[in-house]
């Protein structure tokens, strides 16, 4: 894949005088509320046998607690996107922040699973607005190594939230602060939320300022009739793969599934014909072209599936397997967090000879990395020391699979589809997610014949050779490509 070196050498640029005294803040600012909205995916399943108890859920109406901001989040990301590019992202993200922090309220005081499952709908809404816009605004204000930094801890976050939302979960549950039970998991967004709308205001006043001005300049529509299919296509795709397992697999999933394939083949062709007839699609075609995007889509779905799959299927493991606390099972992937987010900022200072090659040796680590995890808890055990070096080994080369492929597949794109690549590669990112989940969380189950340590270690050992498949595929991806000029740089 390309590289950053194409990049250029400038620091910090930015359209927006206003917003460039003070980049860092903005980062700052942008990252905060992507973390709390991962945080927000991870944290609610340590909480959910809380849920269960004190609402009296079903196991499917538990399952839409859990997946029903998945849901709304990854339908409607890329719609999030194009609201960003009509009305400014900085306010779309600020809108989108004010939503997720108010049902993030509601959810905390709900009183039954209805009243819970409609406000996570509704803060995956707001999450899906405000989410997209931050790799919008990154492109925007950061320009060569300031940029290849501020990507870096963007991948830094994703790790940390996703490991983080664990253990957080697993320290408010435990508290059970004043009596409330599972309430912190969503009540502690709210003064987070409110502290980065204070913020946000005063970060971001020039993006406020100049979005009515973009609006009128560009007289962008939305893309109604795409949206419509898009929504279909996603939700007919998502909503299968969340609640299939639980349900066991009836044949409407199935359906749901090779209909969604219909509905994204005809979006497809309806974009190209939209933009055929001088239209403004839901999607740029053109971003479709940029070299190398199509093979980052890929990588980054593999590396979010490998790595959700991963996070899932320990958490199953050593919670129901080896009957440890969420507290303890959450600081246990500590370390992949840790690592993770060391090598997403760093990696960029490596010696230039290693830069080409880092994605497939990222996805090579993670195939070893599942191999050695799966080894070393097949019998049932705690897994020794040797737990710990595969979590190292994994958390190494999620960061070079993922973390170089996002920098060097934006490093290409246009400032002017910058918020389309980016609702694009935001939206690969959630699907991966459903996907490792669902893919590897199903086959967790299905080979857990046998109850206690020992079944749940065989079931684990499973698991672990797909997760190292997928990785392999994520290596084989860099070996399909165009032929390139001499000199150039493609991993």
């Amino acid at each position: 894949m390309t590289t950053t070196s194409e990049a250029t050498p400038r620091s910090v640029s930015s359209k927006d005088p206003t917003t460039d005294k003070h980049p860092g803040r903005l980062l700052a600012l942008v990252l905060a509320a992507q973390f709390m909205a991962l945080l927000d995916i991870f944290i609610v399943n340590v909480a959910a046998p809380t849920i269960r108890t004190e609402l009296g859920a079903s196991g499917a109406g538990l399952q839409l607690v859990v997946a029903g901001y998945t849901i709304s989040y990854a339908v409607l990301l890329i719609t999030g996107t194009r609201l960003g590019s009509v009305f400014g992202h900085g306010r779309a993200h600020l809108v989108g922040l004010a939503v997720f922090t108010v049902a993030s309220l509601a959810c905390g005081l709900a009183v039954n699973t209805g009243q819970l499952i409609t406000f996570r709908v509704i803060q995956g809404v707001g999450a899906a607005v405000m989410i997209p816009q931050v790799l919008s605004l990154i492109q925007q204000h950061f320009t060569g190594e300031a940029r290849v930094r501020a990507l870096g801890a963007y991948a830094a976050v994703l790790a940390t939230g996703a490991a983080a939302g664990q253990v957080v979960g697993g320290v408010l549950v435990s508290a059970d602060l004043f009596g409330t039970g599972w309430r912190p998991v969503f009540l502690v967004n709210v003064p987070i939320g409110l502290v980065l709308l204070v913020l946000g205001v005063r970060v971001l006043p020039g993006e406020l300022r100049s979005a009515r001005a973009r609006q009128e300049a560009r007289a962008r529509r939305l893309d109604l009739a795409g949206l419509v299919m898009l929504a279909a296509g996603v939700t007919l795709f998502t909503v299968p793969l969340v609640l299939g397992q639980e349900l066991g697999w009836p044949a409407w999933t199935w359906i749901c599934l090779l209909a969604s394939m219909v509905i994204i083949a005809g979006f497809a062709v309806y974009e190209s014909r939209l933009a055929a007839r001088g239209g403004i699609p839901l999607i740029a075609v053109g971003v479709l072209r940029v070299p190398g995007i199509a093979r980052a889509a890929l990588r980054i779905l593999l590396v979010m599936a490998v790595n959700a799959g991963f996070l899932f299927v320990m958490t199953l493991h050593v919670q129901g397997g080896l009957g440890y606390s969420a507290l303890r099972s959450g600081l246990m992937f500590a370390p992949t967090a840790v690592v993770f987010g060391a090598v997403g900022l760093t990696w960029r200072r490596w010696p230039a000879r290693l830069q080409a090659v880092l994605v497939p040796v990222g996805f090579t680590l993670v195939a070893v990395g599942s191999a050695v995890l799966g080894l070393v808890m097949r019998d049932g055990g705690d897994g020794g020391a040797g737990l710990y070096v595969a979590f190292v080994i994994i958390g190494a080369g999620l960061a070079l699979g993922f973390s170089p492929t996002l920098t060097g597949a934006l490093a290409n794109v246009r400032p002017e589809d910058a918020a389309d690549a980016s609702g694009l590669l935001v939206t690969v990112t959630q699907l991966g997610q459903l996907i490792g989940v669902a893919v590897f969380g199903t086959l967790y189950l299905n080979r857990l014949d046998t109850p206690g340590a020992q079944g749940s270690g065989e079931a684990l050992w499973a698991c672990a050779l797909a997760l190292s498949g997928a990785a392999v595929v994520g290596v084989l991806a860099g070996l399909v490509r165009r032929r390139r000029p001499v000199g150039s740089q493609q991993g």
